[in-house]
């Protein structure tokens, strides 16, 4: 049974009916779980005069706080589960993968939407990639 399962969690609806399966899992098997949000690196926003409005860092600081108060949402679904959120930067297969590293994850458990096998396969979706990607197991729910 897994001991740390990876739970990366997008913004879509979809994404989020991974989290009573693993919450049941995790508490059957006493794992802990981390959720993870990745966002796109934020460009430097420009005003109408050419002056900087927002800064990368700035944007940086919201984009967590906005990743961490959606995924704390979702913690409470973990009743009696060690749970901890964290929101990473980048392109999601990468990051994912590397926070799986990080956090010496066992299983990787994320929700895709279904989708037809040519589709699939001309593009594949963040989770395919990361379950071909992947050093651990991945579930993936297809939704």
């Amino acid at each position: 049974m897994p001991k740390r399962i990876l739970v990366p969690l997008d913004d879509t609806e979809s994404s989020e009916q991974i989290v009573p399966v693993v919450a049941a899992l995790a508490a059957g098997a006493g794992s802990s779980v981390r959720l993870l949000r990745v966002a796109p690196v934020p460009d430097l926003v420009i005003g109408s005069h050419g002056r900087p409005v927002a800064y990368s860092d700035q944007q940086m600081d919201r984009l967590t706080a906005e990743g961490l108060r959606d995924l704390g949402r979702s913690e409470a679904h973990f009743t009696g589960v060690p749970v901890e959120s964290t929101v990473r930067f980048g392109d999601p297969v990468e990051e994912i993968l590397l926070e799986s590293e990080a956090f010496e994850a066992d299983l990787i458990a994320l929700a895709t939407s279904s989708r037809s096998g040519l589709r699939s396969a001309l593009a594949p979706s963040v989770a395919d990639r990361v379950m071909r990607k992947a050093s651990v197991p991945a579930l993936v729910l297809r939704v």
